[in-house]
């Protein structure tokens, strides 16, 4: 099996199936060229300003935060069921000082889209750049959200990422 070009809608189902279940691998590349994987379970597909958007939240407190700000850029993987495990330790621990592809046997995979690299053993990819970014507003924001997912003032920015190219195992 090998990865094709698919239209972003194709895998719609899957992706926020995974995102509700084990979750979805970001990576990132920083200035320093090391990509970093971080598990995320919130974000989404649709469109914006005429373009496919991916929408993911990062908090400032993450390695990951830093790593976008380097370079704007961003791929979201699918992984399978037999990378539960990955998913799980890439969202316990910092890339600041974990090599996770390392630890977790996963390889980079490069794409022509970008400079960050999709992870090959996922079996569905995004390739995003990033549109525009905002930072939630607290004052704006529901209370019970704020005070269940908040209590310690770390409110995620939220980054847009067009998505430049969409990936599938076939």
């Amino acid at each position: 099996m090998g990865k094709i070009q698919v239209d972003y809608t194709d895998c719609f189902r899957e992706t926020m199936e995974a995102m509700r279940g084990q979750g979805l691998l970001l990576v990132t590349r920083g200035k320093d060229r090391k990509p970093n994987i971080m598990t995320i379970a919130w974000g989404t597909i649709g469109e914006i300003w005429g373009r496919p958007v991916f929408i993911v939240l990062v908090r400032p407190s993450r390695h990951t935060f830093k790593l976008l700000a380097e370079r704007e850029e961003f791929t979201v993987n699918v992984p399978s069921a037999n990378l539960a495990k990955a998913a799980e330790h890439c969202g316990s621990v910092s890339g600041r000082e974990h090599d996770k592809f390392k630890e977790m046997k996963l390889t980079a995979m490069t794409v022509a889209e970008a400079d960050t690299p999709i992870i090959k053993e996922c079996r569905i990819h995004y390739v995003c750049r990033v549109l525009h970014q905002n930072d939630l507003l607290p004052e704006t924001l529901n209370g019970a959200v704020k005070e269940r997912f908040y209590p310690q003032g770390d409110f995620h920015r939220v980054y847009y990422g067009q998505i430049l190219a969409a990936y599938a195992e076939r």
